[in-house]
C-alpha cells in the first residue's frame, strides 16, 4: 500500500500548517537540510518518489490568480508519471497543465493554474503517486503563500546566496518565440529541428558561478545562488520514452555538484547565446508516442517557456 503525505500548501491550522511550514523550509529556504539529506538517504542512483510543491500565488492584472506549483524528485533519475489517478489536479479536469516526465531534484515555478478572481477559499490539490508514495501539495490564497517576482528571483538564485545581493530589481522575463508548427509529426529515429529566438533586456547581468572551493558545502548557504544572464535549453515536459538532443542540453534542475553542467553548480558559466539570437537542436525520439517538449528561456532570475507537441510514429 502507498504512503500517504501531505507535502506543501497551507490547509488547516496547527499540524498541518506546521507540515507545510516544515515542507516550505526543506524545498525553499533550507538548502543545507537538501544538502543533508543529499549526502545520507538520496545517493545517485536510488529510486525514491516526488513530492509535489506548492510555491504560492501570484496576482494577475485581471484580477484573476495564477497558483505556482513546482516539485522536488528525490532521486537522481527523471521519471514519467502520467495524468491520471497518479498524478491529477482536484477539483475538476485533472490536467491542469502539469509534467508528466519529472525532471531530478528541486525544480521550481514549473507551470501555473490560472483560476478566477473569486477563486476565494477554495482549493486546488496535486497529488502525485511515485514509486509506491502519495504526496499532495494543497493551493490556496492563503496570504503567506503571495509570490511576486522579487520572491521567484530570488528562489532560483538571481540575488545570490544571501538573496536580493545582485541588480535583479526592474527585471523582465526573457522574450521566446519558436519557429514552426506547435504540433508535429515524426517517426522514431528521426530528428525533429527546432529552432528558438530569445532576447533579454539584460537584467541580471550575466554573471557566473564561483569556481568550487575545498571543504565547502551547501550546508548554511541560505537561499540558492546561480548563474544569470539569458541561456536557452530545451528539455521533455511530457513524454513515454527517451529523447536525446542535439547538442546536448544543460540541466534546467538544481545540481549543486561540482563539475555538474548545471547554473546552480560552482564553475557553471553561462554559454555566450548564439550571435543571431536563435538556438537549434535536433531532437531525436526513441519510442512511439505523444511527446512535449519545452524551449525555457531563463536569465537567471525569471523564465519564459514555450512548448511543442511532437507525435512520434513507430
Amino acid at each position: 500500500m502507498a504512503g500517504t503525505t501531505q507535502t506543501s500548501g497551507p490547509r488547516g491550522t496547527g499540524a498541518a500548517a506546521g507540515a507545510a511550514a516544515l515542507l516550505a523550509a526543506a524545498l525553499v529556504a533550507a538548502p543545507g537540510t537538501v544538502q543533508a539529506q543529499d549526502e545520507a538517504d538520496d545517493r545517485p542512483g536510488r529510486e525514491l518518489s516526488i513530492a509535489p510543491a506548492y510555491e504560492g500565488w501570484e496576482r494577475n492584472d485581471d484580477g484573476s490568480f495564477n497558483l505556482v506549483f513546482g516539485y522536488m524528485n528525490r532521486s537522481w533519475d527523471p521519471l514519467e508519471v502520467p495524468i491520471g489517478l497518479d498524478n491529477r489536479i482536484e477539483p475538476g479536469s485533472p490536467d491542469r497543465g502539469q509534467p508528466t516526465r519529472f525532471q531530478p531534484r528541486r525544480n521550481r515555478h514549473v507551470f501555473r493554474v490560472r483560476v478566477p478572481a473569486d477563486f476565494g477559499d477554495s482549493e486546488l490539490v496535486w497529488t502525485l503517486t511515485s514509486r509506491g508514495e502519495t504526496e499532495r501539495a494543497y493551493a490556496t490564497l492563503h496570504p503567506d503563500y503571495f509570490l511576486d517576482d522579487v520572491a521567484i528571483m530570488n528562489n532560483n538564485g538571481a540575488g545570490g546566496p544571501a538573496g536580493g545581493a545582485y541588480n535583479i530589481f526592474g527585471n523582465q522575463r526573457p522574450e521566446l518565440e519558436v519557429d514552426g508548427l506547435s504540433v508535429r509529426r515524426t517517426t522514431v529515429g528521426e530528428p525533429v529541428v527546432l529552432r528558438a529566438h530569445a532576447t533579454d533586456d539584460g537584467v541580471p547581468r550575466t554573471r557566473n558561478m564561483p569556481a568550487p572551493r575545498i571543504g565547502t558545502t551547501r550546508i548554511g548557504a541560505g537561499t540558492p545562488n546561480s548563474a544569470s544572464g539569458l541561456r536557452v535549453a530545451w528539455i521533455v515536459y511530457r513524454g513515454p520514452g527517451a529523447v536525446t538532443f542535439d547538442p546536448p542540453q544543460f540541466k534546467v534542475w538544481e545540481d549543486y555538484r561540482a563539475g555538474a553542467d548545471s547554473p546552480w553548480a560552482p564553475g557553471w558559466k553561462t554559454p555566450e547565446p548564439p550571435e543571431d539570437g536563435t538556438w537549434v537542436v535536433e531532437a531525436t525520439f526513441y519510442r512511439p508516442g505523444r511527446y512535449v517538449v519545452r524551449a525555457l528561456a531563463h536569465d537567471g532570475g525569471l523564465a519564459t517557456h514555450q512548448d511543442v507537441t511532437v507525435n512520434v510514429g513507430p
